[in-house]
């Protein structure tokens, strides 16, 4: 089994991960509570300790192999910025969804919040929030950037370490698209633990693992490229960390859909990744010197 590195990768991930997951059993997800958070936050490093046993245990390889390699490209500023043009990108689509509209107040974003806090937690939510209002759209960009590139960035690297790392290395030689599908799969159902408890798709848990799925397998291309282009994992840790902490902006000035509808998992950042992707190939096909779409 040894020799099928991505296959043996693929099952050490799962053996782990419902080994940890275990720990939900006694804690479950509750959106606010610092338990909740420490644990998924270690959850995103499992692929990385599955990727230290394996290529350093098991096959006695060096990290920059797999491309965990640090060395400064352009392309980390692309993926900074990529995930703001994607969220900016999902939101004017969910204005075109019937029944959502623009609301600057952000009413339907706090009703939404008020249904995972409790009244102590969204009264000190309030709290803070209120005062920044009017400019929390720029707060919020500003802070997504500045965690999207420092802390955000190295708790992504956890996962981008096995799935843009160690699985896409072991993939190597396989179409473009194939692997992109193979790794995007792998990733979304990775998430069954945590989305079926809400996380993600709170309305929706059971439908959320097969819509999490679709949404790494639209995500995974252009992460595989801006690691090949990059030649490191750090690109692809960049992007993650702005993305996530990018996410929310995106349904927060909306009203209306729900979480199969609107913002970056939902269908509107379905349909954003999908030109994303189709300006990628395009780039790649008519202007890109050193083709990685093959």
């Amino acid at each position: 089994m040894f020799k099928n590195k991505s296959l043996t990768y693929i099952i050490l991930v799962f053996v782990l991960t419902g080994l940890y997951s275990l720990l939900y059993l006694k804690f479950p997800i509750k959106i606010g509570e610092p338990v909740s958070f420490v644990i998924t936050i270690f959850y995103m490093f499992i692929p990385l300790i599955a990727t230290f046993i394996l290529q350093l245990g098991v096959y006695k390889e060096p990290l920059k192999d797999i491309n965990i390699i640090w060395k400064w490209s352009n392309w980390y500023i692309v993926a900074a910025l990529l995930p703001i043009v994607l969220m900016f990108l999902s939101l004017g689509i969910s204005l075109l969804f019937p029944g959502v509209v623009y609301d600057p107040s952000m009413s339907g974003f706090l009703e939404n919040l008020a249904k995972k806090l409790s009244p102590a937690q969204m009264e000190k939510s309030l709290a803070s929030i209120k005062p920044m209002m009017k400019y929390m759209m720029i707060i919020t960009l500003g802070q997504a950037l500045l965690a999207g590139v420092t802390v955000n960035a190295v708790a992504a690297f956890g996962e981008e370490a096995g799935w843009r790392g160690f699985l896409l290395s072991s993939l190597k030689g396989r179409n473009f698209y194939v692997a992109s599908i193979i790794i995007g799969l792998v990733w979304g159902f990775w998430h069954a633990p945590v989305i079926i408890q809400g996380h993600n798709y709170p309305e929706h848990p059971q439908m959320g693992i097969f819509m999490m799925a679709v949404f790494t397998m639209l995500l995974t291309p252009i992460m595989v490229y801006l690691t090949m282009k990059s030649g490191s994992v750090i690109a692809a840790a960049v992007f993650h960390g702005t993305m996530n902490a990018s996410a929310g902006m995106a349904i927060m000035v909306i009203r209306g859909g729900n979480d199969l509808t609107v913002g970056l998992t939902g269908v509107s950042g379905f349909m954003a990744l999908l030109i994303i992707n189709i300006a990628l190939f395009l780039y790649d096909r008519f202007v890109a010197k050193e083709k990685i779409i093959i």
